[in-house]
């Protein structure tokens, strides 16, 4: 029977996935498992294992791989002010198409997120428009710390600081007050790690050398290597000092590597992002700025310790920092060219690529993806498949597919892996115990995710 056949195609309370090869938790067997409405009932090891309690549909998922519903701790879906390009709608159904179940959503929207009443606007909004789960950062000013103390932890994903890289007041790149920030703040800390006035040196000076706006590939000099470590090193040592729990995103570099260990209780942890792995400062000559991003793409060197670092413990997330435009919005050089790329429906197809490569394995994948950010940001009963915990769950297969412009959910329409040849799909995504995703096609636009809950 083919992967993801049903028996019984009727709605009912009790399914029954079996005979899937399961990774969860550094295990890899086959079993089966049983979902009661929204949670994980059971999970029973074994071929054509039998529950304890019957199942009113059961899914033959024989040849598929099982895994937890991706958590993605790091995306930008535009919602709200920015929707010309992308919102929350289109872009939880390009995550449910990429076997995303659950996204952490950044602040810097218009308005912006840095207040009581604007995260409540965007929760609103969520819960009318969001497929899958959802939780937000609040955003760090100079001037919002008295707020980010009275907020209820159980209620924000973490404090979103830009240390560098960001407009209006949302950059906080002044001592005193990250100090504040750092000795204030007890929920995570996820920061954006560039130094500003070395980026603007390097593009003056840039600029002055050719006379005119230097060209995609001049990006990685400008946002460069010592503008991430510099950044990086502040932000190690303020939340060294304060016992503040960091998480350091995008980071770009083998350089900033350095900065962490692999201690798997460390309070201080990486994130690596999708592009980052994938491409190298050699690809601008061929992709030009779809894969524009800041921290910028760099040297090959650069991206092999990254992969490294995602088995050796200094990364401890994989996040897809899923910033979508339109590509009138992408044209121009280096200061024109807006930055950012939509990845959020391909991370999970792209990363087991790696596997194929032999860069990790399918349990690092679901480690990075799904365990480590539900760890990370205290994400209660999701990110494991266990007994009691919600069922957002993936079934993915082995199956070469080639990315055309028509299979894109994002509402921006394009991906700088068009025409890349997958050899992973996704092939069913459960969010809540709801099918909301089958072979290519939304099974009910209806539905809708739910916010999560954290336990910093």
């Amino acid at each position: 029977m083919p992967c993801g056949t049903q028996t019984n195609i009727a709605m009912h309370r009790r399914k029954l996935i079996k005979n899937a090869t399961i990774v969860n938790e550094n295990r890899t067997f086959v079993g089966a498992v049983l979902i009661d409405n929204d949670r994980i009932e059971e999970i029973i090891e074994g071929v054509e294992a039998v529950p304890s309690i019957p199942a009113d549909i059961v899914v033959d998922a024989s040849g598929c791989f099982l895994l937890p519903g991706v958590i993605d701790e790091h995306v930008h879906f535009r919602d709200p002010g920015l929707t010309h390009k992308a919102d929350m709608y289109t872009e939880s159904r390009a995550a449910l198409a990429g076997g995303v179940t659950t996204v952490l959503d950044m602040p810097n929207t218009v308005p912006q997120t840095t207040s009581a009443e604007t995260l409540n606007e965007k929760m609103e909004t969520a819960a009318r428009k969001c497929c899958v789960n959802y939780g937000f950062f609040i955003g760090a000013t100079a001037d919002n710390v008295p707020l980010l103390r009275t907020l209820n932890p159980r209620k924000v994903a973490g404090v979103k600081l830009f240390m560098g890289s960001s407009t209006g007041n949302m950059l906080v790149d002044k001592e005193e007050a990250l100090r504040e920030i750092f000795s204030t703040v007890r929920m995570p800390i996820m920061t954006h790690c560039e130094d500003t006035d070395i980026i603007n040196e390097n593009m003056a000076r840039l600029t002055a050398e050719l006379g005119t706006e230097p060209g995609i590939c001049c990006h990685a000099r400008i946002r460069s290597e010592e503008a991430c470590y510099n950044s990086t090193a502040l932000a190690v040592n303020l939340a060294t000092e304060y016992g503040a729990r960091l998480h350091v995103a995008h980071v770009s570099t083998a350089r900033e590597l350095e900065l962490f260990s692999a201690d798997a209780d460390a309070r201080i942890t990486a994130e690596a992002c999708v592009p980052h792995l994938l491409y190298t400062d050699a690809d601008y000559a061929r992709l030009g700025a779809r894969i524009k991003c800041n921290p910028a793409i760099k040297t090959a060197a650069d991206r092999e310790a990254l992969r490294a670092a995602l088995t050796d413990g200094r990364i401890s997330a994989i996040g897809t920092d899923h910033a979508p435009h339109l590509l009138r919005e992408k044209q121009g050089g280096a200061a024109k060219a807006v930055s950012g790329m939509p990845m959020v429906q391909f991370s999970l197809p792209a990363m087991l690529g790696l596997v194929d490569e032999g860069v990790l394995g399918l349990t690092d994948v679901v480690r990075l993806m799904c365990h480590h950010p539900a760890r990370i940001f205290g994400i209660e009963n999701r990110g494991y498949l266990r007994e009691g915990y919600k069922a957002d769950i993936v079934l993915v297969r082995r199956q070469s597919w080639k990315l055309t412009p028509n299979r894109i959910e994002s509402r921006c329409g394009w991906s700088p892996l068009e025409g890349h040849t997958f050899r992973w799909a996704v092939e069913k995504t459960y969010c809540n115990g709801c099918l909301a995703y089958s072979e290519g096609h939304i099974t009910d636009s209806d539905f809708r995710g739910q916010a999560v809950s954290f336990c910093h």
